[in-house]
């Protein structure tokens, strides 16, 4: 179950019980939309390819991609596919090999995605634990595609700055004091970030 709109509502007012700030914004600037993403395999290769490229490159390989692999649901069609072919497509080696050890991952179990560890924190090791998932994408992952309430991408920029901005002087906080800071707001850290990334991304009154 994705974070919906109604878990969105409840998390916040949650959130707004433990610091005011939450309800002062949300008043201001309204509840952000879900961003629910398909479970599984083909969710987590769109993030590779869409790493440090924009939203338009990235939709040009991957039309790339469906036509020099065909399925792209399939892991065992991307493995049998020469790096060559999907350099052509645009990637790069690096993620030509980022994309391949994904699907080797998903295609001999070894990255189970129908059966992620319930505990977060080893759902993102395991997740990490494949080259090119680092643990922001391993967290994007479970927030978006399986809806976990409480995980946290202390590591984004965009929840660092807009963390300052309401809870700080303005200076960005880097990880470690973020996720410190967040400890207050368990188990509702996943719903925090979605109304960072809001707050962030609204126009300057």
């Amino acid at each position: 179950m994705g974070l919906t709109a109604e878990r969105i509502a409840e998390g916040v007012e949650a959130l707004a019980a433990i610091d005011p700030r939450f309800g002062e914004a949300a008043a201001r600037l309204g509840l952000p939309e879900p961003r629910i993403r398909p479970r599984g395999y083909e969710t987590l290769l769109r993030a590779i390819v869409s790493q440090q490229v924009s939203t338009a490159a990235a939709a040009s390989i991957w039309r790339k991609l469906e036509t020099q692999v065909g399925n792209l649901h399939d892991p065992a069609r991307l493995i049998a596919v020469a790096p060559e072919a999907l350099r052509a497509a645009g990637l790069s080696g690096m993620k030509a090999s980022y994309a391949q050890s994904l699907a080797a991952h998903v295609a001999d179990g070894s990255l189970p995605l129908d059966a992620l560890p319930a505990d977060d924190e080893q759902a993102i090791a395991l997740l990490s634990s494949v080259r090119g998932l680092g643990r922001w994408s391993a967290e994007i992952y479970l927030l978006f595609a399986e809806g976990r309430g409480d995980v946290f991408p202390a590591g984004d920029l965009a929840v660092q700055v807009q963390a300052g901005r309401m809870f700080g002087d303005g200076t960005r906080p880097t990880e470690k004091p973020l996720r410190a800071m967040a400890e207050a707001w368990r188990p509702h850290r996943g719903v925090a970030a979605l109304f960072l990334w809001h707050c962030y991304n609204a126009p300057p009154l």
